[in-house]
């Protein structure tokens, strides 16, 4: 396999389209029902109308993928679980058993779980018809501490980054669901939304899986020596190799690739939206075909939705990951869709418009 030592960053154009936009608006509008009635729905017709190209836009084949790593941060202690969990979970996803899988199986969603960089090898095994699949595309095991240096080199970044623009030319459909699994995880986005971002890490870095306030304490500390130790890493790529995760990394490719190809992307929670940052500092027309699934209950995610001017649908509290978040909200994408395909104009339906003599 070609292994790239630099990565180039794919061209992402801008879809902004006034007189689709200025269609899809008059459709909205002319729906029977009162003026904007539908409220933030309709703003999501709108934004999927205009990533689809079509008045009429329809999902199809919606791909789940959920992308695991492992990070050298964790032997420091700044998750309240060891990183044996990351390959534990990813078994319970291939097995059906972990929230997403729920969630995927209920909404008709591929799930697909990337090995981007899991400290254990996982067996490969052959997918069935409506079941998991598996992606082995792991980096290494595990990034190294960033709290001591770069957590991957630029040749292991730009694999990574390669590998996730390829995972998504291989799934069919037309919309993409991110989801992510990495014990430490947290601590990564923390550390790109301070150093992306100019955010104090003092305000982005939460208990992640469950930490006490002395275990917060601690897990800030450490993120402190990460961004010392990696001072010089300003730009976004560079940021990305010495702050991230191979999972993260993986996505922001994903998420590159499923831009250039005009895929609606459901964003989850603070991990997934870290992987959107970087891609959106590489090309900001990503954020075009950005849908933000929710809000989360990690101190960071609110901050960073700030930084993208990202309007999340749903506010529950979540703080899972797995792509949990992005299941949950799917419903709502189809519902937008369903409105604009399915639902009567005043003139079609013979119902008298508002202040019609």
């Amino acid at each position: 396999m070609h292994h790239p030592t630099h990565f180039t960053v794919p061209a992402i154009a801008d879809i902004g389209d006034a007189a689709l936009t200025a269609r899809l608006q008059h459709v909205l509008d002319h729906k029977t029902k009162p003026l904007g009635s539908l409220g933030r729905l309709e703003r999501l017709a709108l934004r999927i109308g205009q990533v689809l190209g079509s008045e009429a836009p329809q999902l199809v084949q919606p791909q789940m993928v959920v992308f695991a790593g492992d990070h050298g941060l964790v032997a420091r202690g700044v998750s309240a679980y060891p990183s044996d969990v990351t390959w534990q979970m990813v078994e319970n996803f291939l097995a059906g058993g972990a929230a997403v899988s729920v969630l995927a199986r209920q909404h008709g969603l591929a799930l697909n779980v990337v090995d981007c960089g899991v400290a254990r090898d996982i067996a490969p095994r052959e997918a069935a018809p409506g079941q998991p699949r598996l992606w082995l595309r792991k980096v290494a095991p595990g990034t190294q501490d960033a709290s001591i240096g770069p957590a991957m080199s630029a040749a292991h970044c730009a694999q990574a980054l390669a590998n996730g623009m390829e995972v998504v030319r291989g799934l069919p459909g037309n919309a993409l669901l991110l989801g992510e699994m990495g014990i430490g995880n947290t601590s990564v986005a923390s550390l790109l939304l301070a150093r992306l971002c100019g955010v104090s890490l003092q305000d982005c870095t939460g208990a992640g899986t469950g930490l006490d306030a002395a275990g917060i304490a601690r897990k800030r500390a450490v993120l402190e020596q990460a961004l010392a130790a990696n001072a010089h890493a300003t730009a976004p790529l560079d940021a990305l190799a010495a702050l991230g995760g191979f999972e993260v990394a993986t996505m922001t490719g994903a998420v590159l690739q499923a831009a250039a190809e005009r895929r609606v992307i459901v964003v989850d929670g603070f991990i997934t939206t870290a992987a959107v940052l970087v891609a959106a500092r590489l090309q900001p027309a990503v954020l075009q075909r950005c849908v933000f699934a929710h809000s989360s209950g990690e101190p960071g995610h609110a901050l960073m939705l700030t930084q993208l001017q990202a309007e999340p649908l749903l506010d529950m509290g979540l703080r899972l990951g797995e792509g949990s978040g992005a299941a949950l909200a799917w419903p709502l994408l189809q519902s937008a869709c369903a409105m604009l395909r399915e639902m009567a104009s005043f003139e079609a339906a013979g119902v008298s418009e508002r202040g019609a003599a």
